[in-house]
């Protein structure tokens, strides 16, 4: 199986950015890692080896890129301003350096965006905001407000708020929109949810499901026995909806 590292000093966000490619052709996957992971992340799980067979045959390609949530979300000594604006600038890099790389490298018309746990979150984040982009979302045991407080886990913002964070939260900003262009592109994406049936953000999911299907967007939530927030579980989801 092919597999590549590239790293380059990204101007936007004034470091030095690192990635992994596996697979050699086939529809592109652009992978975000959890709150803790790297760009290995995806392959340390195993889930690389469980899509070998679709890699190797040339059906997949993934991007394995770096998540930055110590810098982002998750960046406690930043103020919250700073953590969304960051993710901002994060989100810039993607489509202007690592896009425009997996076009150069592999002319596939399809782009599927991934991601598990808060890799869950920015994907989606990602395909919502610029839908006419990508082909496919799929993403695994996700949580699509950070701004709530469910069991153990905080208000991510710290109680802060902004056009930033209306803007980059799916479940604040789809009911408002209205712009007829973005959600037919939305329409057209093809959208799998994951999530466990004891996951402590499984309503959140539910709630997800129903503010798309008020926009009449298409879309898939599979429920999980037990909690599925681990990956193992990922890995069997990865076969089957990847």
């Amino acid at each position: 199986m092919n597999r590549e590292y590239l790293r380059w000093y990204s101007p936007r966000l004034h470091r030095e950015m690192e990635l992994l490619v596996f697979g050699h052709a086939g529809a592109k996957v652009l992978v975000f890692p959890t709150r803790e992971g790297r760009f290995w992340e995806y392959e340390r799980l195993g889930l690389v080896a469980g899509l070998a067979n679709k890699l190797e045959a040339g059906q997949l390609q993934l991007y394995c890129i770096e998540g930055l949530a110590n810098e982002t979300f998750y960046g406690f000594d930043r103020h919250p301003a700073d953590r969304i604006h960051r993710h901002e600038a994060f989100e810039g890099y993607i489509l202007n350096e690592v896009l425009p790389l997996m076009a150069e490298k592999n002319g596939h018309d399809c782009t599927i965006v991934h991601g598990c746990s808060l890799g869950a979150f920015q994907a989606t984040s990602l395909v919502f905001r610029h839908p006419h982009l990508f082909r496919k979302l799929v993403a695994f045991s996700g949580r699509y407000d950070l701004t709530i407080k469910v069991e153990s886990f905080s208000d991510l913002l710290d109680g802060y708020y902004d056009s930033a964070v209306y803007f980059h939260t799916p479940t604040h900003f789809l009911p408002g929109l209205d712009n007829s262009w973005q959600l037919d592109r939305l329409r057209q994406v093809e959208i799998i949810l994951t999530i466990g049936n004891a996951d402590p953000f499984l309503d959140n999911n539910h709630h997800l499901s129903r503010l798309l299907a008020d926009k009449q967007v298409g879309h898939q939530l599979h429920v999980w026995d037990g909690r599925a927030h681990r990956a193992t579980e990922w890995r069997k989801m990865a076969a089957l909806y990847i």
